[in-house]
């Protein structure tokens, strides 16, 4: 019998959390960080194109700013696989061939995937909510 080993990704990872925990938890954000980014929104659309890719179990979320230094918050989105590791090209980006490119010297076409961004920031965009987890009455 083989010894299989249990892959670090299952696709069940993540769990609910009550309302008054999750409030108590973006309160201490909120408060630690006064008069920044508290979340960030993706529309349904991307979100299923990420989830829709081959072998794909769930969307890891990476902090990130758009300058070394002083820049804005964002959060880029990535499928993940299995194994783990995020659905990313394996090629530098300029190496990576236009969608329906046929493969290179019979080889296989590269993998393209669907990484996001663009999410839209509260405080400061359009819909941001007003409830007990952005701290602000309605």
């Amino acid at each position: 019998m083989e010894n299989q080993k249990e892959s670090p990704v299952t696709g069940r990872e993540g769990s609910p959390i009550e309302l008054e925990l999750a409030a108590s938890w973006t309160k201490h954000y909120r408060d630690n960080h006064p008069g920044q980014t508290i979340s960030q929104f993706f529309g349904k659309e991307i979100l299923e194109k990420i989830l829709a890719q081959r072998d794909c179990l769930g969307i890891r979320f990476y902090y990130a700013y758009d300058k070394p230094k002083g820049g804005k918050p964002h959060l880029i989105i990535a499928g993940v696989m299995r194994d783990g590791n995020d659905q990313i090209h394996e090629e530098a980006p300029e190496a990576v061939a236009a969608p329906g490119a046929k493969p290179l010297m019979g080889g296989p076409a590269p993998k393209l995937y669907i990484i996001g961004e663009q999410s839209s920031p509260c405080p400061g965009s359009p819909g941001c909510p007003s409830n007990v987890l952005s701290g602000k009455k309605g």
